[in-house]
């Protein structure tokens, strides 16, 4: 199988600690998190992809929100520097391997990537986890 994911949540996985909007969520996320870790390939898509399924029901999801949109620009544009295919544009795909991650983390904590995160709620969670090195995130 392939994991869907949108650009901005290429940057989330890298922090990801088992904490999210609800308890569905968090399982839902847990389960893509992990399919990547034992190396399932990933997919960009434009819009709501496989973390977002259990917020999809709500009456309002905000992935389907301009300012969720926006994220994603600026994810695939802060990413394109660091991925070995370029930006991540809908369509395209990649394993993650070991040094891809340690160096997409080494970005991330260094601030590469903040600009697609600013106004995201876990924000400062997730800024805690890159101080720590990463010790807490599940990938």
């Amino acid at each position: 199988m392939t994991v869907r994911l949108r650009p901005h949540h290429l940057l989330c996985m890298l922090t990801y600690a088992g904490k999210g909007y609800s308890p569905a969520f968090t399982a839902n996320m847990t389960v893509v998190v992990e399919r990547i870790a034992g190396g399932e390939p990933i997919e960009i898509v434009s819009g709501p992809d496989d973390i977002c399924a259990p917020l999809l029901s709500e009456s309002d999801p905000h992935c389907h929100q301009e300012s969720v949109a926006e994220r994603d620009r600026l994810a695939a544009e802060a990413l394109g520097p660091i991925m070995d295919s370029g930006a991540p544009a809908a369509g395209s795909g990649f394993s993650l391997d070991r040094g891809q991650l340690g160096q997409l983390r080494q970005a991330f904590r260094h601030g590469g990537f903040r600009v697609a995160c600013a106004g995201c709620q876990w924000q400062e969670l997730c800024s805690d986890i890159a101080r720590d090195d990463f010790e807490d995130a599940i990938l």
